[in-house]
């Protein structure tokens, strides 16, 4: 059953904001990035996988989950960094989806010698010219919550056809309603100070030699199989691996086999 368990919760002061997290067990750190309009209780299903053999770390970023909103100038790669520093956890597995395998290439880019390995799952990608009917979907989610329809804006995300393989399982759908009604759609109708890098990580993947894992659901969007093709074809030390039947959420819908790639890659890096 995806549930997740966040007794153990801790709160890492930013100055500016609180970041919210769970640390469980022992060994090499890896650090779990959550997708856009949700937050860490995705990684549920490889939270007690991971937890047995290595130091598995999760928190909600800014404006997300039990987070705090941004105030003023941040840097989710920044606030990720400062938590590795907190938690004595660098370097680290990364292992992040979509909005989360941004950021993890982000600290890749930034800061090389902090990162073991990377598992871009799904991931979106800096430099990627997104498809009008991507863009199309953004502005109506962005216009709904710029004029108070918070609750409509929710519910273009969650039925947006980037969840439609998800939704098809029921607790898996359950789960991801629990977060999007939790998100707070703050970067819908505010201007985010997050900084892009420059030039951005799409124009410099083969500099980034970090042993990388890219995977893909067999069922995600356009977007997401091109951004995964080109990942594969510039990174220098990457394995593209598809999983059959699984859709954007692949680690929530086809949690086993997601379980079993990344702890290959981990046990090999």
């Amino acid at each position: 059953m995806i549930q997740a368990n966040f007794s153990e919760l801790h709160s890492l002061d930013r100055g500016n904001g609180i970041l919210r997290y769970a640390v469980g067990g022992e060994g090499h750190p890896v650090v779990f990035i959550h997708g856009f309009g949700l937050d860490s209780d995705m990684w549920e299903p490889q939270w007690p996988v991971f937890a047995k053999s290595h130091r598995a770390i999760r928190c909600d970023l800014r404006g997300y989950g039990r987070s705090s909103l941004p105030r003023g100038a941040y840097s989710h790669v920044d606030d990720l960094l400062a938590l590795m520093d907190h938690l004595d956890s660098r370097p680290a597995h990364l292992v992040g989806l979509s909005m989360g395998g941004r950021y993890a290439l982000r600290i890749a880019q930034a800061a090389p010698s902090s990162v073991r390995s990377l598992t871009l799952a799904d991931t979106a990608l800096d430099g990627h010219a997104w498809s009008d009917d991507w863009l199309r979907r953004w502005r109506q989610m962005s216009e709904a919550a710029r004029t108070g329809d918070m609750a409509g804006a929710r519910r273009l995300w969650l039925r947006h056809s980037l969840f439609s393989p998800a939704l098809e399982q029921a607790q898996v759908a359950a789960a991801l309603e629990v977060m999007v009604e939790r998100y707070s759609g703050w970067h819908w109708w505010q201007r985010d100070p997050d900084p892009a890098p420059a030039p951005p990580v799409a124009d410099v993947l083969a500099t980034i030699s970090i042993p990388t894992l890219m995977i893909v659901g067999e069922r995600d969007l356009p977007d997401f199989q091109k951004i995964a093709k080109r990942v594969a074809a510039a990174m220098p030390a990457v394995q593209l691996r598809t999983i059959p039947g699984a859709g954007h959420m692949s680690n929530m819908e086809a949690p086993e086999e997601f379980n079993r790639l990344v702890l290959e890659h981990l046990a090999r890096n």
